[in-house]
Formats: C-alpha cells, structure tokens, sequence
C-alpha cells in the first residue's frame, strides 16, 4: 500500500525536497526562499527587538546610574571640600584657642606671682609692725619697771635720809608753792 504523499508527489520531487537549503544567492532565490527567509526574520525578530527594547532599557538605566553615580561624587567631593575647609577652620580655631590659653594661663601665672609677691610684702610689712609693736611694748615695759624701781629707790632713799625737820620743811615749801598759785588764780 502506498501513503498518500507518495500519491500526490512523484518520487523524482522527493530527491529534491531532501535537498533543501537555503540559496543565499540574491539572484536565484525564489519566492518560497524569500517567504522562509522574510518568515524566520519576522518570527526570531520579535525577541531581537524586545532583545533591542531589554538593551536599550538597560542602557538608560546604566547611563542613569553612571549619571547619579556622578552627581554623588560632585556631592562627595563637594562635602569633602566643604569638610576640609571646616577642618582648617577647626585648625585654626584650635590654634587661636591653644594661643589664648598659653597667653592666659601666663597672664594668671604672672597674677599670681604678682599677688604672692605682694602677700610676702603684706606678711612682711605685718613681721615688721609686730616687731616694732613688741619692740616698744618691750621698751614701755622696761621703761615702767625702771621709773618703778627709780621710785623705789629714791623713796627708800628719802625715807633713810629724810629726818622730821627736813621733812617739814618740804612741807611748808610744798605749801607756799599752792598758796602761790592759789593768788595767782583769784
């Protein structure tokens, strides 16, 4: 029994549909050749140009990346510029304030010597007046006790020489001497 497609084509059609290929040469290609050909195209070019529309989103999401990856670096950079203009700032404000300090802390070291020095003097000047205080306190005190012992000494005297007619003469001079000045007042 035969098949049918043996039927419909003669064996001598066979021998060349087991040959078929593609022509590449333009000039002998037929219709059936441009169909394949422009068919193949059309059905593999749907995935080509969603293959393009995937490259081409992928280019511009890979452009936008490079693009805010370049604007973060200008920023970067900016701020590090920024930041190394705020750390000299810093430097120099770390430098006024080291100076300041320096320059204050002799200030006060000088201050403070100053008023040591001037303390000394006080608790000098203090020494000196208690000494000359104690010095004539001393000096009053001696002074007393010879005025005292020279009282003494001259009332034991005037007692062991003074006899009763002396004595009432002294008296009577001593008496003279108010009345006179007792008339002298009136």
């Amino acid at each position: 029994m035969r098949s049918v497609s043996e039927i419909a084509t003669p064996l001598s059609d066979w021998a060349s549909v087991a040959s078929i290929g593609l022509n590449t040469n333009i000039l002998e290609i037929n219709l059936i050749n441009l169909i394949l050909v422009l068919g193949i195209l059309f059905y593999y070019g749907k995935g080509v140009f969603s293959l393009i529309n995937f490259l081409d989103s992928r280019e511009r999401t890979i452009l936008n990346t490079i693009r805010d990856a370049e604007e973060r670096h200008k920023e970067a950079s900016n701020k590090l510029q920024k930041a190394r203009i705020r750390l000299q700032q810093a430097k120099v404000k770390a430098d006024e304030i080291r100076i300041n300090g320096l320059t204050q802390m002799d200030r006060e070291q000088r201050d403070l010597v100053d008023a040591a020095d001037e303390d000394l003097k006080g608790l000098e000047d203090s020494k000196n007046y208690a000494i000359r205080f104690e010095k004539q306190r001393a000096i009053e005190q001696v002074r007393r006790q010879v005025s005292r012992l020279a009282s003494e000494r001259a009332l034991e005297t005037l007692n062991t020489r003074l006899d009763n007619q002396l004595h009432l003469r002294m008296i009577d001079y001593h008496i003279g001497l108010f009345r006179a000045m007792d008339n002298k007042s009136n």
